[in-house]
């Protein structure tokens, strides 16, 4: 640990300089020997990392799924060229180069923030074993070492004697039990972290072996936090499971407002888009317009839950257009009910209505003129008559010759006229 301390000792005084600064206004408020001054010093300074690490952060969200595009292109390399190594890694070199890709990139917040790690674990250790390092004095060193954290001290470690243990004004029993809990939530967070970026933000259409990497070290991370967690001081317990709530959270943002295409995170941001455009009948901000304009960029490249997205504005009325805005639709008809509620839908068409036998036997009605069967009311000399309106359509099918028609029709003789018998042989 020595060569790792000289290694990093060039951040050692800046970290332990942010510590004390924050350490001077916690102590103005909660005292200056208490866990609540220390603790949240080395809180904020994890905030303070991981703000200035937002610009990796987002270089690596970039990085992460570029890899995930390139993956069928990767795969295509390794079958290619599975029996020649040294041809594949250079293919997969010229893939990057063409692609402008990192695969490093994805890594980039971890190793940027290992240095800070690393100096505050040599601070904390020196504060255990009594030694002043950095901006940290003997009046500072003495104040940490009385410093507790639910009755453990911010030096103290699970694998501690009880007699170092004791030195630092505490018992082992407490230590050990706030160690553990420290580093079961250190490690579940970690999980959680990486199972809600395997589930939610991964694309499901395409099957890789990155895939299969991510996986596994969703089960491999957890593990080795709790492996090396119980050799971490408190203080440390305290910055790694910040650090770890702080990732948890800022990835929860990116995968609700900007998941990874063709994702279930997608699909459920998507389905919010399109209740919201529907709405307000326009995008209102900039990274909705920036999520439309991709998609409309796409053409026929867009994914099922694009596809949806764009069909569910056009039932609509709105077409979405290639600077990220949209706008109704020209040919949507809109109808305007009687109480004056616009609607979408178009109008019902009507169907004829449907004319009795005797009025098509007497070849129905004229256009814009009413039958005698549908009219409520006849006309006052039919009534003085006692006329019937039936009787002029059966006097329209009655014809001279009719009868005997039916007659022959009844005698079971083919209508029509018939063909006339050939003559006898005889």
């Amino acid at each position: 640990m020595d060569t790792i301390a000289s290694l990093f000792s060039f951040i050692t005084t800046p970290v332990s300089w942010v510590i004390v600064q924050f350490h001077t206004v916690y102590g103005a408020l909660f005292g200056a020997d208490t866990g609540w001054a220390w603790g949240l010093s080395i809180v904020s300074l994890v905030i303070l990392i991981r703000i200035c690490l937002i610009p990796l952060f987002v270089k690596q969200i970039k990085a992460t799924r570029a890899m995930q595009t390139l993956q069928p292109e990767m795969k295509k390399i390794q079958e290619r060229y599975k029996n020649d190594k040294q041809r594949q890694s250079e293919e997969m070199m010229k893939l990057y180069k063409e692609s402008g890709t990192n695969p490093l990139s994805s890594c980039l917040p971890i190793l940027a923030q290992s240095p800070f790690f690393f100096a505050l674990y040599h601070v904390l250790n020196g504060i255990a074993s009594g030694k002043t390092i950095g901006v940290i004095n003997d009046q500072l060193l003495a104040s940490a070492q009385k410093a507790h954290i639910v009755g453990a001290p911010l030096a103290a470690k699970f694998t501690n004697s009880a007699d170092v243990v004791t030195a630092l004004g505490a018992t082992l029993t407490d230590v050990r039990v706030v160690t553990a809990v420290m580093i079961v939530l250190m490690s579940a967070s970690q999980f959680y972290t990486q199972r809600q970026l395997m589930t939610k933000n991964v694309d499901t259409t395409v099957k890789t072996p990155f895939m299969q990497q991510q996986k596994m070290l969703m089960y491999v991370f957890p593990v080795m936090f709790a492996v090396f967690g119980i050799n971490f001081p408190v203080g440390v317990l305290v910055y790694w499971l910040t650090t770890n709530v702080w990732t948890m959270g800022q990835q929860m943002y990116v995968i609700r407002n900007n998941p990874t295409p063709g994702s279930k995170a997608q699909a459920a941001y998507l389905e919010r888009l399109h209740k919201h455009v529907t709405h307000h009948g326009k995008t209102r901000s900039r990274s909705e317009r920036t999520i439309v304009k991709a998609i409309v960029a796409k053409g026929r490249d867009r994914n099922e839950f694009e596809r949806k997205f764009i069909n569910g504005l056009s039932k609509a009325g709105l077409v979405a257009q290639a600077d990220g805005t949209v706008v109704k639709s020209e040919a949507s008809a809109v109808a305007t009910l009687e109480d004056g509620t616009p609607t979408t839908a178009a109008p019902k068409r009507q169907q004829p209505k449907r004319q009795s036998k005797a009025q098509r036997q007497s070849g129905g009605t004229k256009p814009g003129e009413d039958s005698e069967e549908s009219s409520p009311l006849l006309d006052e000399s039919d009534e003085q008559q006692g006329a019937k309106p039936a009787e002029p359509a059966k006097k329209a099918t009655s014809q001279p010759g009719s009868s005997g028609a039916r007659s022959r029709a009844q005698s079971g003789q083919r209508k029509g006229p018939q063909r006339p018998k050939s003559p006898s042989k005889k």
